[in-house]
């Protein structure tokens, strides 16, 4: 499937966020996704409601476990992605650390978010994770905070 320079951009744009975010700049990553597939200004926002449940999950591989905690989650991916509470859900690698793991996940409320945890899919992931990962997952809970137009 060909990319155009836009998902280049906005693939580049959630990386940097959700790096920065950990040490302590402010969320980005909704900016970039407001580009995806926009055809006007503004129009991607439009598809995510005020006060929208996101998470930004931080995983850390142990040592030698890299290709492992990858293989086990780029199945998840497709799993969640078709789950039809998910609105936004992106599976990303620090370029500088591949055992560096962030998802950032949006839904419309937090029941749906915790439904999502109970799916068997997402419980078989987390209980591979003892062996896979260290310190389990960090998670920032998040509200969706759309910026009126003065």
């Amino acid at each position: 499937m060909a990319h155009s320079l836009g998902d280049d951009i906005v693939n580049r744009l959630f990386a940097i966020t959700c790096k920065t975010l950990f040490s302590g700049v402010a969320l980005l990553g909704l900016a970039a996704l407001a580009l995806r597939g926009q055809s006007g200004a503004g129009k991607g926002y439009a598809q995510i409601p005020e006060g929208a449940y996101s998470i930004i999950a931080e995983v850390h591989a142990k040592p030698g476990k890299e290709s492992e905690l990858r293989a086990i989650t780029i199945p998840l991916v497709k799993l969640v992605r078709n789950n039809p509470k998910n609105l936004v859900y992106f599976f990303q690698v620090d370029r500088e650390d591949p055992g560096h793991i962030v998802l950032y996940e949006v839904y419309a409320t937090k029941a749906d978010f915790e439904a999502h945890n109970n799916d068997s899919y997402v419980k078989a992931w987390f209980a591979k994770l003892p062996d896979l990962a260290e310190g389990g997952v960090k998670t920032l809970r998040m509200e969706v905070v759309h910026a009126s137009e003065q």
